[in-house]
């Protein structure tokens, strides 16, 4: 039943990627001066989880590499890479000049040095969910070097806006790409090629169409059922069926939100136990049980941008503005 599972993995870099023609064209528009051994411009990919923005960047470079050998590029993950230390240790291992980098001792001033001394031809960053960045002038430090071009990812466009007012000064300049939730037909051709490269058996489109449908506009959830059904169905030694899907469909959207939650760092977490055991509460009084919870906490600003974070994953919900909003979890 299953031939490739890596195909039915979200990671998974498809060599043809469907229903992004327009974002891929304006992003290999800005990626070309690399080509040329120049820099690209600084692109902000945005808009819902599951609409193809990492995939996007991360199968352009991979024809950018092919066309220019000359070019590096990397994919850090803001999620686990949020300090300055850890953004910059990342950019220095995908030009492989960590050998002399100490994670206990070295000065991230210094990880700077060595980055901007190595960085002699273009490279391209994909930082993902950039908004996670703790440290700030992590972004600043790359914005600088001028062989680096940088494509940001993140939920919304507004992320730029809440950063400090020298970096986002400019960054501002970045090139604004839409990512629009993906329609039912658009989920169904992405679920056809995945079915095709990740299974020895053509699946019904009855059944794909209804993946589809209960997807929410979310490759990432609708890849997750195809996957849960074709491993109960092998596991059957049966075909997928329907019944099958309806058994895999709740178990998918709570799999992708176990996943979502242990992304989450240290601070999340906390804020997201707090308004689990509170069912509902207004800020004020969150920040007050974090403060008394953790130590060394973080200001208020970071929290709100935690939490905003938070709410764009459906992990919890907010309501209401300024004194009157309240945050409450999220059933299952």
């Amino acid at each position: 039943m299953i031939k490739n599972i890596r195909a039915l993995q979200e990671e998974f870099v498809p060599k043809e990627v469907v229903h992004r023609d327009n974002e891929i064209h304006v992003l290999a528009e800005n990626l070309r001066p690399t080509i040329e051994n120049g820099k690209g411009i600084d692109s902000l990919l945005h808009g819902p989880p599951g609409t193809g923005k990492t995939c996007v960047s991360r199968h352009l470079l991979e024809k950018l590499g092919q066309e220019n050998p000359d070019v590096r590029f990397h994919y850090i993950n803001c999620w686990k890479n949020y300090s300055r230390f850890k953004i910059l240790y990342e950019a220095l291992r995908g030009i492989g000049k960590t050998l002399n980098v100490h994670r206990q001792s070295t000065p991230t001033d210094k990880l700077y040095s060595v980055l901007e001394e190595n960085v002699e031809r273009p490279y391209v960053l994909i930082l993902d969910e950039f908004d996670q960045i703790d440290e700030e002038e992590a972004l600043y430090d790359l914005y600088s070097l001028p062989n680096v071009t940088m494509i940001l990812i993140a939920n919304h466009a507004s992320a730029l806006h809440s950063l400090e007012d020298r970096i986002r000064s400019r960054l501002m300049s970045c090139e604004r790409i839409e990512f629009k939730k993906y329609s039912p037909d658009q989920l169904e051709d992405i679920l056809k090629k995945r079915a095709e490269v990740g299974l020895e058996e053509e699946v019904d489109d009855s059944i794909l169409r209804k993946i589809a449908l209960s997807s929410e506009g979310d490759a990432r959830i609708a890849i997750s059922i195809l996957r849960s059904s074709a491993i109960k169905a092998r596991n059957k030694g049966k075909k997928i069926t329907k019944e099958i899907v309806n058994d895999c469909i709740p178990e998918a959207k709570k799999e992708k939100k176990q996943k979502d939650v242990e992304k989450l760092n240290s601070h999340q977490k906390e804020l997201y136990r707090i308004i689990n055991d509170a069912g509902e509460i207004k800020p004020r009084d969150l920040y007050e049980k974090y403060g008394e919870r953790v130590e060394n906490p973080k200001s208020e600003r970071s929290l709100r941008k935690y939490l905003k974070k938070m709410v764009h994953y459906n992990l919890i919900e907010s309501e209401g503005e300024g004194r009157w909003r309240k945050y409450r979890s999220v059933e299952s």
